[in-house]
């Protein structure tokens, strides 16, 4: 998929140049294709070795990486308005090991790598409409336990459970949901009489509020950066969009300057009832960028 295919698609200057589609996917993200840049693994070692082949145009720059940290989730505090998960937020304290400690009744201070991983499972998971089912699979545990965390959860943040059966309620009335920037995603399968199809559309129907303006918040972001490239003059360019992460090619002598810039812009392009928070990370490649 890659090794092969890549080295193909450098073009005369030494690059590869993708092209971003902003009509393609359903969710309103942007889709990379010809090479899709997108999906390139990050987590496995071929992934990251792949990754070391994309590097700065000269050795006297780097790799900027500045990425959204949980920016779906703090987007689920902020349109559930839930007390306890915008506090979570908030108070600036480990989600997901406060979501632990708020599930499994202990102080924050007892929570165990395994707890903490299991809470991390739910938390994305009830973004995206995840069933007991489907949470016992990714956790290797029984259905019955999995749906135990699932209603703990609920019972910890009973705004989200709230907010997610009205987005629900709404798709049956209108036969479509909107990001909060009022960006539509129709979901006609709501109708349907085949409880799978009907079962995926209330899933789509409860995670593109979150997913949609993600998607919404990463675009405004990129169109402020660059007029702030442009206005003060860097020689920094924006290279890569994968989801909610911005790379640049930032000459070494920028990078604090670049840093600075595209944080503020990217925490601030947004008022959100709860903050957010924005990692940037530099490398002599992509890799390393991570």
């Amino acid at each position: 998929t890659y090794l092969d295919a890549l080295p193909l698609q450098v073009l005369g200057d030494g690059r590869v140049h993708t092209s971003y589609n902003q009509t393609v996917t359903a969710t309103g993200r942007l889709s990379s294709s010809n090479p899709n840049l997108q999906n390139i693994p990050v987590r496995s070692d071929l992934g990251r070795m792949v990754r070391t082949a994309f590097v700065p145009a000269s050795e006297d720059s780097v790799i900027l990486s500045c990425d959204y940290s949980q920016i779906e989730l703090r987007l689920l505090a902020h349109l559930s308005a839930d007390p306890g998960l915008v506090d979570a937020f908030t108070n600036g304290e480990d989600f997901h090991s406060e979501t632990a400690a708020r599930v499994f009744g202990i102080d924050p201070a007892e929570v165990t790598p395994d707890q903490r991983g299991r809470a991390k499972a739910v938390n994305f998971g009830i973004v995206y409409g995840q069933t007991a089912w489907g949470l016992s699979q990714s956790l290797k545990i029984s259905a019955g336990e999995a749906q135990d965390m699932i209603d703990r959860y609920y019972a910890t943040y009973p705004g989200v459970r709230g907010y997610l059966d009205s987005q629900v309620s709404f798709a049956r009335a209108h036969g479509w949901v909107a990001t909060m920037f009022g960006r539509k995603r129709h979901v006609p399968d709501i109708y349907s009489r085949v409880p799978n199809v009907k079962q995926f559309a209330e899933r789509t129907a409860m995670n593109h509020p979150m997913q949609g303006s993600a998607a919404d918040i990463i675009k405004l972001a990129m169109g402020k950066v660059q007029r702030r490239l442009v206005e003060e003059g860097f020689a920094a360019r924006m290279i890569v969009q994968v989801h909610d992460e911005l790379d640049f090619d930032c000459p070494k002598d920028e990078v604090e300057a670049l840093g600075a810039m595209v944080k503020e812009v990217m925490e601030n392009v947004v008022e959100l009832r709860v903050p957010l928070i924005v990692s940037c990370e530099t490398g002599a490649n992509w890799a390393e960028a991570k």
